[in-house]
C-alpha cells in the first residue's frame, strides 16, 4: 500500500524553500539564514527540524562530509500540487475548477501569463485528443 505523503509545517516549508533557493546546505548554513543572532537552541531547532523532513522523505542526507549535507527530495512543484489537490478536496469536493477559476478571475494576470496559460491549455487538448490517421 501506498504510503500518503506528509504535508509540511511552515517552519519546515521555510527550511525547504531554502533548500529549493539555494540549494544543499549543512545545519550551520540553514541556522545562520533562518536565525541570524541565533544560538545552540535555534541550531538545535533546525536539526530536528531536518530530521522531521528527512522522516516525511522531503530532504536527503549527504552523510560523506564532516558537517551532513541537506537537499531537498521533494521538488517545490510536487508540493504545490499536494497542496492544491487537498485545498479542491476540502473546499471543492476534489475539483480544480472553482480553485483555479477563482484564481485566474481574482488575481491581476499580465499578458504573458494569460498567454502561458492559453497555450498550457492548449497543449493539454493537444495530448488528450485522440490520433487519427494512418499506421
Amino acid at each position: 500500500m501506498a504510503r500518503t505523503p506528509q504535508d509540511v509545517t511552515d517552519t519546515e516549508l521555510a527550511i525547504l524553500q531554502l533548500l529549493w533557493d539555494q540549494g544543499p546546505a549543512t545545519i550551520r548554513q540553514l541556522t545562520d539564514v533562518l536565525y541570524p543572532s541565533g544560538g545552540t537552541a535555534h541550531y538545535a531547532t533546525v536539526q530536528k527540524l531536518l530530521e522531521r523532513l528527512e522522516a516525511k522523505e522531503c530532504v536527503t542526507r549527504e552523510r560523506r562530509a564532516a558537517a551532513h549535507t541537506f537537499a531537498a527530495a521533494l521538488d517545490r512543484e510536487e508540493l504545490i500540487g499536494r497542496r492544491l489537490e487537498s485545498m479542491a478536496e476540502k473546499l471543492c469536493g476534489g475539483s480544480l475548477t472553482p480553485l483555479l477559476t477563482h484564481l485566474v478571475r481574482t488575481q491581476r494576470l499580465s499578458s504573458q501569463e494569460r498567454q502561458n496559460l492559453r497555450t498550457l491549455i492548449d497543449e493539454l487538448d493537444q495530448t488528450t485528443k485522440p490520433r487519427t490517421g494512418r499506421r
